[in-house]
């Protein structure tokens, strides 16, 4: 994907004014600030969708609703921004299902180890009955949950040898997020799975705290792992998106009309994005490729059937529960 500076620029969080800390950030004559924090990188097609999206609700609004975008984790963790966001300290996030689920913990169903073979089955299901069923249990968190889900790719594992099959990854001691279900999913497979923030994989991948982590395309490349991985292998292991959250009520002090525009203009920035991210995750192979990482192409076939031997699905299914699992497997087929 070509970014052009200004688009950069934009995504630089340039819009908008600060937010007030623990009630709606609204000033005299009917003035909403609001601030909205991510994760991703400036460059992160997230980043730039969400400055694009924002630009247009100041501009549809006459400037009534400001929202200003933090990237690269400028408030905070994950954590601490769900925190922020949940007291009101900030009045929207972006977070990955994956993440989400310590405290939702059925926001990480859409992630169950090589569930979705492509993205039409994800877009399928995301933008149906069971992205449906995962938002209704983020709302009983006293949250707003956008409808469009935002991508975060399909999860790669890079190390220093190529992971042709669970063998590989037996002992092997890998980073993954703070995510109960992928910390499973790697046990499960043998290895050795070790929870650490993403601002602090860089240097433990560098000093070899751990040998491998797991990441999407898009991450691997803004986060320059590739300088201290030599090989990529694409096991397509796990799906995830972005869920666009809002305090309850910071959402619900703006009236109907800016609601809406809001609504309009972020939901129509996550199908963008999603556009972004497939175009890229195609591209960045090649990228990655001219950086020296190494790619190959595992079965994934020895993946779920150690998965079923080991119990995971069957671990998960309980955990989810039958409905749960009935809505996953209406979705993707048979897994257990």
């Amino acid at each position: 994907m070509n970014t052009s500076r200004r688009t950069l620029l934009k995504a630089s969080g340039a819009v908008g004014l600060v937010g007030i800390t623990g009630r709606a950030a609204f000033a005299q004559g009917g003035t909403f600030n609001y601030k909205v924090g991510t994760n991703v990188p400036v460059t992160h097609p997230i980043a730039i969708r969400l400055a694009e999206a924002a630009e247009k609700v100041r501009a549809e609004t006459s400037g009534k609703v400001n929202i200003r975008v933090f990237p690269s984790g400028q408030l905070g963790s994950d954590t601490d921004m769900l925190s922020q966001v949940r007291s009101g300290g900030i009045e929207l996030l972006t977070l990955p299902g994956l993440i989400l689920a310590n405290l939702v913990p059925m926001a990480s169903l859409n992630s169950v180890g090589f569930a979705f073979p492509d993205y039409p089955s994800v877009w399928k299901a995301m933008d149906g009955d069971l992205g449906k069923f995962i938002r209704s249990h983020i709302t009983k968190a006293n949250l707003v949950c956008f409808e469009k889900v935002w991508d975060n790719g399909f999860r790669q594992v890079t190390s220093n040898k190529p992971i042709l099959g669970p063998r590989d990854l037996m002992d092997t001691k890998i980073r993954v997020p703070q995510a109960p279900l992928l910390v499973s999913l790697f046990k499960a497979l043998k290895a050795a799975p070790t929870p650490i923030n993403f601002n602090e994989l860089y240097s433990s991948l560098q000093t070899r705290v751990v040998e491998a982590q797991e990441n999407p395309l898009a991450i691997i490349a803004t986060g320059k792992l590739y300088e201290v991985q030599k090989s990529c292998s694409l096991t397509n292991h796990s799906w995830d998106g972005y869920w666009l959250l809002a305090n309850k009520r910071a959402f619900e002090a703006l009236p109907e009309p800016l609601r809406e525009v809001v609504n309009k203009h972020f939901n129509d920035a996550a199908m963008a994005q999603r556009d972004d991210s497939e175009k890229l995750a195609v591209s960045l192979q090649q990228e990655l490729a001219s950086k020296g990482l190494a790619f190959n192409k595992p079965d994934t076939t020895a993946f779920r059937t150690a998965l079923q031997e080991a119990k995971f699905y069957a671990e998960w299914k309980s955990k989810f529960g039958d409905e749960a699992w009935a809505r996953l497997e209406a979705a993707v087929g048979k897994l257990a």
